[in-house]
Order: C-alpha cells, then structure tokens, then sequence
C-alpha cells in the first residue's frame, strides 16, 4: 500500500508591482533576520541599494552579500559549506544561474532557499532541481523547492525580451510533456500521477487562455508567472519532472550538448513544443496559436537556426534520458520528427 509523502511547497507567493521593495517585510513576517543573498552578475548595481534598505527597514541582517557567475558543482558546494553558521535563509536574485546556484546551497546546507528571479524565462525559479555544471557537461541534480517566490513585475519587464520568450516556450511545453507522460503509462513503462496531471494542465490551460494586447501586459506576466510556479508544484507531487518535461525538453538537452551555439533553455523548449505537438497529433492548433499571437515565431525566425542541428538532436533525444519512454524513443515518431522539420511551413520559416 502506498504511503502518503509530504510534499514541499512555497509558503509565500508574492508576484506583483514594486515586490523587491517590500522584501523586507515579506521575509521578516516569516521570521527570518540573517539572510545571506547570491545576485546575477551587475544586479548589485541594479537592485541592491533597493533590497539593502528593504531588508533594513526590517531589521534583517545580511551576513553576506555577493554576485555569483558559476554553476560548477565544486564551486557551489564551497560556496555553500563557507556559509555563516547563522544564516537562517539563503536569497537568490536574478537569473537561471543565480536562481540555479542559490538554490543548490540551501539545499546542501538545509537552509530554506527565497527565489527572486528578475526573467520569467523558465520554471527553473519554482523546481526543485538545478542545472549544474559536472565535469564541463550540463546535469539536472536534487536542489532546494523554494521557500518563497517573490516577482517584481516591473523587474520582469525590463529584462530583455528574449527571456520573456523563453518562459512562453517553457510553459507552453507543458502541452506535450503531459501528453508523452500519459503515453508512456499507456504503453506500460511507468505510472501517471493524476493529481500532477490535473495541477500542470490547470497551470498550462491558465496560460494559453489569458486574454492580452501585449506580453509585457501586467496581466500576462503574473499569469506566466503564476503557472510556471504551478508547474514546479507539479513536478514536487510527481516526485519527478515528467509532468512538465517531455520529448521537447530532451530535444533542448541534447541541443545544449550538441549544437554550436544554444540558444536560451526555453526558446528551444518552444520550438520542439510546436514539433513534437505535431507529431503526437495532440493540440497542436492551441500550441501554434499562442506562439503565433505572443510573437514567439517572428523572434525565433530572426535566429537562423541551423534544421541539421534539430535533427541531430531528435536523433540524440533517447539517450538523454534512456530510462523514459517518451514518444521520441520510438523511430517512427523520430522520423517523422525529421519530416515535419523540413516540410512545415512555420519550421521552414525558422530554419536556414
């Protein structure tokens, strides 16, 4: 008989106007008053006089501050074991990297981890993994689920809009990656859990549904960044990513290992979306529809992505996760992968 497993969720969830401001207050009402915080590179310029004063204001004192660049497995785990021994709560600021890093050290020292990403360009803020660096190769590894989530809306807006992209790409996705799930139960590899199911098809159909005149729209970015933390909480319950991470996410992967220049996490992720939407035969007009309105296509276009490189990676996709059945382990579905690179006319538009 199964047994119940707590499940770790965010206690706080703050996405709003002027956030980064009131930090202070947002930590101090969960009791923490020696923090140390890790920000992307130049942000301390940006933001730290603002979140300096915040956390003052509340009589929160950071025992340490830096600007952190790497995601090196060793240099994380340094890092982490130089820590004050009172840090109640480690704040990461900015970035896939930052977020990435900030994260892994709570988790090696137990320390609850406060997520403040200045993009909406993946999941990565709300998951409860990190993309280190092992041996020069990128690997996913356990990390801290966090604690808090705080969203500055104006910080999101003026990030560049090509990290705006990728969180579209990266939601999107969510699309295929239940769909390759359902079919890998389908065909006896693995068991579904059905209330991450229904928690990464809330978070997804939330998204596509949102009315917007523009994506920068407050809105439309509260509503990204809502479901993007929906979908970490998917993956918390599934005890895996499979909720939220399919083909699409391996066809990304393997494009990090193989290609000449990767491009963001989520730009990939959407443009394998639309593929592999297709070849499941599964919503591939919604997926089409709000890459089209969000203006996703027209930026990738402007890439001169190389198809052979997609190619390859179709190809590469199994062995990236040899223990999942997703509809690309199987060669008719790669073919046909390969096919639609070539004969669709958005792909056509995309590819050199």
């Amino acid at each position: 008989m199964n047994q119940n497993r707590y499940i770790a969720i965010p206690s706080l969830l703050k996405v709003e106007k002027g956030s980064l401001h009131k930090i202070g207050t947002y930590l101090a009402d969960c009791d923490f008053d020696k923090v140390v915080i890790f920000f992307g590179n130049g942000l301390i310029d940006m933001f730290g006089n603002t979140v300096m004063k915040s956390l003052a204001d509340a009589n929160i004192q950071v025992l340490e501050y830096l600007e952190l660049d790497s995601v090196h497995l060793q240099d994380l785990t340094d890092l982490a074991f130089s820590l004050p021994n009172k840090t109640q709560a480690v704040i990461g600021i900015g970035g896939g990297k930052v977020i990435d890093g900030a994260k892994y050290c709570g988790f090696l020292k137990k320390l609850p981890f406060i997520s403040v990403p200045t993009s909406a360009s993946s999941d990565g803020f709300s998951s409860a993994s990190a993309s280190l660096l092992i041996n020069g190769k990128r690997n996913s590894v356990p990390a801290r689920t966090a604690h808090s989530i705080i969203v500055d809306l104006d910080v999101l807006k003026s990030a560049p809009m090509p990290f705006l992209y990728s969180g579209i790409g990266d939601m999107v996705s969510k699309i295929t990656a239940i769909y390759d799930w359902q079919y890998e139960e389908a065909q006896g590899y693995t068991k579904v859990n059905d209330f991450a199911v229904m928690i990464a098809k809330k978070a997804v159909n939330s998204f596509v549904r949102t009315p917007f005149t523009s994506i920068t729209e407050d809105l439309f970015l509260k509503e990204l960044v809502d479901s993007l933390a929906m979908s970490g909480v998917a993956n918390e319950i599934a005890g895996n990513s499979a909720p939220t991470s399919g083909s699409e996410h391996l066809i990304s992967h393997a494009l990090d290992k193989s290609a000449e220049k990767p491009q963001l996490h989520g730009i990939q992720v959407g443009i394998a979306t639309y593929l592999m939407s297709m070849v499941q035969s599964h919503r591939w007009q919604r997926v089409q529809k709000i890459l089209q309105d969000t203006g996703f296509f027209d930026y990738v276009s402007t890439l001169q992505l190389d198809r052979r490189e997609y190619e390859a990676a179709i190809d590469l996709a199994p062995s990236i996760k040899p223990f999942r059945h997703t509809y690309l382990h199987e060669e008719q579905y790669r073919t046909k992968a390969k096919q639609l690179l070539k004969e669709d006319p958005i792909l056509q538009k995309i590819f050199k």
